[in-house]
Parts: structure tokens; sequence; C-alpha cells
């Protein structure tokens, strides 16, 4: 017997449900619904609690780790926390709640659906154990009501690797966009000491994120450019076999070649600050930060994978650079230092109404509405 009024959230990180499913999370409040978040604690356990009024509860999740008492204790702990809640429904994000979450729901007979944001280390890389965790993954997907994608690449890869087989799926439009609150901003002037052009890049510390690319490129900008600014924005202590270290990431500080900013609550400010977004990515699902910064007018170069070139419309509202190449993303960042100023506002201007236009977030909820009304969103093969 479930409980019609609990409807719960899984994730690797209270970060993740906090910054990208808020507008979920508060329609389905609004909506009457008990709403039951099951992440492991971080800064924004609380927060989820206190600013959207939801229940948090604990989750032990390490996003890199594989060892089997640790994940056998995860999965044991996400199984009892649904066997006692018995909800209604329960939408996972994130590979590893999908994969845990989703063995348990089934076992459980739990309705769900699963949300995949990005493929992760699982199908960047190749082994024993990644081929064992996808085998995982298909089996998970075949128990959901649906499962959500971001783009249609992934989609298609789940499909010719057999990881869906008959389960109902939907491509949507990332985890959409708040155009209110990330509002266009005109571009800032620069030639100024107190403007310079200024690149962001906005990622967790991870090798596969293109951190590093990002660094090298802005090395080689430096010399043809010595006034353009470079800021990183991310957490340290990142859950996963790429993570970078506090010390490398100090040491490009103390290199004068990167401002690092650290781990920022609220990004908008710095994204007004700059001129162009960068995200030389390996591989993402739909970059959030891409679509904020183009909410507000800014456009980004982006590695040429999927899920990144899909952010945004090549030689429109930005463009690619070859994935793993500093010399490529260093040569469309000199592109854009010498753009006339009138060609990088259009850019803005039509990043922010491809936002407007395609990726608000009335989509993305209304696709979650229809999953507890039985009234199944359109479906996308």
């Amino acid at each position: 017997m479930h409980d019609k009024d609990v409807v719960v959230l899984i994730s690797n990180t209270s970060w993740y449900l906090y910054n990208f499913r808020r507008g979920t999370i508060v329609a389905l409040r609004e909506a009457g619904y008990r709403v039951v978040a099951l992440a492991p604690l971080d800064d924004y356990s609380a927060r989820l609690e206190d600013e959207l009024g939801i229940e948090h509860r604990a989750l032990p999740m390490e996003g890199k780790s594989t060892r089997l008492v640790g994940e056998g204790r995860s999965l044991l702990a996400l199984a009892n926390n649904l066997r006692r809640l018995k909800p209604a429904f329960v939408f996972n994000f994130t590979v590893k709640a999908n994969i845990y979450s989703g063995l348990a729901c089934r076992a459980l007979g739990i309705p769900y659906a699963n949300n995949v944001s990005g493929l992760g280390t699982a199908f960047l890389h190749d082994s024993w154990l990644f081929r064992r965790v996808r085998s995982l993954y298909g089996i998970a997907n075949r128990g959901a009501r649906r499962v959500f994608f971001q783009n249609q690449e992934d989609h298609d890869l789940f499909h010719s690797h057999g990881l869906l087989r008959d389960t109902p799926t939907t491509v949507l439009p990332g985890s959409g966009m708040d155009t209110s609150r990330f509002a266009f901003s005109p571009l800032p002037y620069e030639g100024t000491e107190v403007s310079p052009f200024t690149f962001v890049m906005i990622a967790r510390l991870l090798g596969d994120k293109g951190v590093r690319e990002y660094v090298q490129a802005a090395e080689q900008v430096r010399a043809a450019y010595p006034d353009s600014r470079f800021l990183l924005i991310g957490p340290f202590g990142a859950s996963n076999r790429t993570a970078i270290s506090e010390a490398e990431v100090r040491g490009w500080q103390q290199a004068g070649v990167i401002d690092y900013l650290g781990e920022q609550n609220d990004v908008r400010l710095f994204i007004e600050q700059a001129h162009v977004l960068v995200l030389p990515s390996y591989r993402e699902g739909m970059p959030r930060t891409v679509l904020e910064a183009a909410a507000m007018g800014r456009p980004a170069i982006v590695s040429d994978v999927p899920g990144c070139r899909q952010a945004i419309a090549p030689g429109v509202t930005g463009w690619l650079c070859e994935v793993k190449s500093a010399d490529s993303l260093a040569q469309r960042m000199e592109e854009c230092l010498a753009m006339p100023r009138e060609q990088l506002q259009r850019a803005g201007r039509a990043a922010r109404a491809r936002i407007e236009a395609e990726f608000d977030e009335r989509i993305v909820i209304d696709a979650a509405m229809e999953c507890l009304t039985g009234l199944a969103p359109k479906e996308t093969r």
C-alpha cells in the first residue's frame, strides 16, 4: 500500500536537488504532496527544509566510491527509507540514484522515473567495472515508468546499448530555466581596468569537465591579450574519480593564470561580470551553467560533444571547440576577443531568446507532474 501523498526525490547531493530541481519541488509542494528529499548531508540539506519547506533524510552515498561494503550500505539505506515511506512516486536524479533507487523501487513495487542528466564516468571510460555498472543501469531503467533525458544523443546511446527496451522515454530541455530569476543583463563595458574582457567557467572541479583545458587555453590567450581575465568557479572535494586537487588549483591561482573564486551560492553576479562563458567538458546531459549564462544574455564556447553542442546554436548563440584541445579552445577565445562588440551582443541576445523559446522550466515541471497524474508526456524517440 502506497502513501498517495508522498513523493520522493533522490540524488547523490542535496546541492543538486536545491539548485536544479527547485521548480519541480515547489510545484509538487504547492500541489499538496508531502515531498521528501533523500540525499547525502551537505550545505544545502538544511536549505531544502528551511527555504523550500520539504523534508530531508540523510543518505549515505559517495559519488566516486566503488567499495562493495559502502555501496551495499547505500542500497540498503535507500531500500529501508523507501520501505518506511511507501511513496506514491519516486523521481531519481544522477547516476547512482538512478541505479540504486531504481533497483530498490523495482523490488518494492514503487513506481518511479529515472532522470539521465549526464552519462557520468561509467560512459566516458571502459573497464569491467563500468560495463557492469551499465548493465545495472539497464535493469533499473527497464522497470521505470519513464526515463527522462536531456539530449537526444544520450537517449539514442541508451537505446543502442539495450538499456531501455520498451521503457517510455522523453527528451527534456535540461532541468529547465527560471527566466525571471536568471534575467537578461547587457554585456559589461570592457576595455578598462575596471572591466576587462572576461571569460568565466562554472563547473565542479573535475578533469572530465575540461578544467585543465580551460587553464591551458587561458595561459595561451593571456600571452596575446594580457589584460583578459579568466574566472573559475566551482567547489573542491567533488566525489568523482577525476576530481582536481586544491593544490593544483591554488597553483594556477598563484601563477596568475586564473582567478579562482571558489564555490558560489549565487552565480548571477559573476555571469554579469563576464562576456563569454566557457565549458570544455568531455560530455554533458544539458549543461546548466550554459543555459543560465544564455538566459542572462551571455554566449558560450563549449566542446563539440553530446549535451554541450545542444546547449548552443553554433555560430548564433555560441561556438564549438574540439574536445580535450586547449589549442582549439584558445583559438575560439581569441576570436571572441577580436570580435566586433555588436556581433558579441547579437549572440547574447539570441542566446536569451532561445532560452525563452525552448528551455523554460515549465516544460520540465509539467513532465514531472504528468507522471503523477498518469498522463504520460509526449514520447520522443
